[in-house]
C-alpha cells in the first residue's frame, strides 16, 4: 500500500472491508449512550422489581458494555496497530479469534434478549406450546451462526454466506413470530376488560410493534447486504451487525421503562407526584411486575392487576380476582 492518499482498489478495499467496521463501531457507542440512560432510568424507577428481572438487566449491562469495549477494540487495531498495512488489517476477518468470532458475540447478545421476550410472551398467553416454536426458531438462528463462525475461521465465503443466511432469516422471523403472537393475545384480552381500560391494552400493543420494528429491519438489511456477492465485494453488512445486539437491548429496556408512562398515562387511580417521577403507589402497583399499566379485568367482580400480565398471578386470571372494595383494601392494609 502507498504512503500517499488511497485511489484506486486499495480505496475500495478500505471502504468495503474496513469502514463498515468504523461505521458499525460508531453506532455502537452511540447506542450505548443510549443504553446507559435507560439503564440509570430502570434502576432509578424501579427499585422494587422482583430479583430475577433486576439481575437480568444487571446481566444486559454488563453484555451491551463489554460489546461496545470490543467494538472500539476492533476498530482501533484496524486503523491504529495496523495504519498502514491494509492487507494485513483485511485479513484480521479470518485470522483472529476477537474479529471473526464477532458474529457469534453479536448471537450471544441476541439470544440473551431473545429469551427475555420469549419468557414475556409465556407470562402473557401461559401456553407452553405457542412460545415453544419461538424459541426453536431463536434456538437455531444462534446455532447457524455458531456454525457460519466456524466457516469464517477457514474463509469459506460461500459456506459463510449460507449460514449467515439461515441466522438472520432466522432471526426475522423469530422476531415477527413473536410480535404477531403477543400482539394477537394482546388484543384477545381486550374481550375480558373494562372499556377504560382499552387505551392500555391499545398501547401496549403499539409499544410490541415498536420495540420490534428497529432490531427487525436492521436483521432484514444485515441479510440483504449479507447475501450480496458474499465475501467477494466487501462485509457491508457487518455496519448492521455490530447495531443488532444493542438494537435489541434497547428494545428490551424501552419495553421495561415504558411501565411508568403508560401507568400514568391510562391508570385509573390519579396518578401522584412520586409516580410520575418514578415512584409507584402500593394501590396501583405489586412487586413483581413484568410488564406495563393496570389492568381491569372483567370478572364476578372487579379484579384490579398490576402490569400488562403478573407473571405472580398463577392460573387463570378471571379465577384469581379479589374484590376491588372491601378485599382490596384490606390487603394493602
Amino acid at each position: 500500500m502507498s504512503s500517499g492518499r488511497l485511489t484506486g482498489e486499495d480505496l475500495r478495499l478500505c471502504m468495503f472491508w474496513l469502514g463498515p467496521w468504523l461505521v458499525g463501531g460508531f453506532l455502537d457507542i452511540f447506542l450505548q449512550g443510549i443504553l446507559m440512560t435507560q439503564f440509570v432510568n430502570y434502576f432509578t424507577w424501579y427499585q422494587d422489581d422482583n430479583l430475577t428481572l433486576r439481575l437480568m438487566v444487571c446481566g444486559l449491562v454488563v453484555i451491551s458494555i463489554l460489546k461496545s469495549v470490543h467494538s472500539f477494540a476492533i476498530v482501533w487495531i484496524q486503523n491504529i496497530m495496523f495504519f498502514g498495512d491494509l492487507d494485513g488489517a483485511i485479513l484480521l476477518n479470518y485470522t483472529t479469534w476477537w474479529q471473526s468470532g464477532t458474529p457469534l458475540i453479536v448471537g450471544l447478545c441476541g439470544i440473551y434478549v431473545q429469551s427475555y421476550f420469549c419468557y414475556r410472551l409465556w407470562v402473557i398467553s401461559k401456553m407452553w406450546y405457542v412460545v415453544t416454536p419461538v424459541a426453536i426458531v431463536f434456538i437455531f438462528g444462534f446455532l447457524s451462526i455458531v456454525v457460519g463462525t466456524y466457516f469464517i475461521s477457514v474463509a469459506d465465503g460461500v459456506q459463510i454466506g449460507h449460514w449467515f443466511a439461515a441466522h438472520l432469516s432466522s432471526v426475522f422471523a423469530g422476531d415477527v413470530l413473536m410480535t404477531s403472537l403477543t400482539a394477537y393475545f394482546l388484543l384477545k384480552s381486550k374481550r375480558d376488560v373494562l372499556p377504560q381500560t382499552v387505551g392500555v391494552i391499545n398501547s401496549l400493543i403499539r409499544l410490541t410493534f415498536q420495540t420490534a420494528a428497529p432490531a427487525a429491519i436492521c436483521a432484514m438489511f444485515n441479510l440483504a447486504f449479507s447475501q450480496k456477492n458474499p465475501g467477494g465485494s466487501g462485509i457491508i453488512s457487518t455496519a448492521f451487525n455490530q447495531m443488532l445486539p444493542k438494537l435489541y437491548a434497547i428494545s428490551m429496556m424501552y419495553t421495561l421503562n415504558a411501565r411508568r408512562t403508560i401507568r400514568a398515562t391510562h391508570s385509573s387511580v390519579t396518578a401522584t407526584s412520586n409516580e410520575i417521577s418514578g415512584g409507584r403507589s402500593r394501590g396501583t402497583r405489586r412487586p413483581g411486575d413484568m410488564e406495563l399499566g393496570a389492568i381491569q379485568v372483567v370478572t364476578q367482580t372487579e379484579t384490579h392487576v398490576d402490569a400488562q400480565f403478573d407473571p405472580a398471578v398463577k392460573g387463570d386470571p378471571k379465577r384469581d380476582h379479589y374484590s376491588s372494595n372491601d378485599e382490596e383494601s384490606e390487603q394493602y392494609k
